[in-house]
């Protein structure tokens, strides 16, 4: 899977390169995302599928208001019409070039998210569903998700309407990128290395 993370903003393309830009099948986009030659790209949206503000408002002028319409029955059919923060689904959206797009909600509602593990836990579920997951009925696809997504483009999870820094979103979506694609799954002991582990995530030490 190639995993291209994008950035119109400086802090965060700088961000991007110096803590991801290393990794393997990671490039970094200065640029807007819908720019991106990808199969899919990622919305950090809420819960409920609402495309109204922020980056998910760009996708909805750009791709069409059938988007939200079908992100949200699909919701519903799935998930009783909310999908929790470290989930993903994914839809088609009938765009000649980019062809998906991934729902990853960071936050359930907008509002601030700094000092959470919510970028981590949006990544990962990116990356699960994508190298693991299943269409579900109504998506627009079948079968496997690897099979149709072979890139995805992320944009800054939470560093809008969030407020979560760019640093912060970066040293997280690294670490979901190093557990679920290179195989680094923590396995802790004991409650006492979880919380340590969650806190160091947090703190970005």
């Amino acid at each position: 899977m190639r995993i291209t993370l994008a950035a119109t903003d400086d802090d965060l393309a700088t961000a991007w390169r110096e803590i991801c830009g290393e990794l393997p099948e990671v490039s970094v986009h200065h640029g807007s995302i819908l720019d991106l030659d990808v199969d899919a790209v990622v919305s950090p949206a809420n819960s409920f599928g609402f495309m109204e503000v922020g980056l998910d408002a760009v996708y909805r002028r750009h791709f069409g208001g059938h988007v939200q319409e079908r992100l949200q029955a699909l919701l519903r059919a799935q998930h009783d019409g909310e999908l929790p923060v470290g989930s993903a689904e994914i839809v088609a959206i009938d765009h000649p070039r980019i062809r998906w797009l991934i729902c990853a909600p960071t936050m359930r509602v907008p509002m601030p998210i700094a000092g959470t593990v919510q970028p981590y836990l949006a990544a990962r579920a990116v990356l699960r569903l994508v190298k693991q997951g299943r269409f579900a009925p109504g998506s627009g696809g079948d079968g496997h998700v690897s099979h149709a997504v072979d890139s995805v483009a992320l944009p800054g999870l939470g560093t809008g309407t969030g407020g979560v820094p760019p640093r912060d979103c970066a040293r997280q979506v690294r670490v979901a990128i190093e557990e679920v694609m290179l195989g680094r799954v923590p396995r802790y002991p004991d409650l006492r290395a979880a919380l340590a582990a969650h806190a160091a995530l947090v703190r970005g030490s």
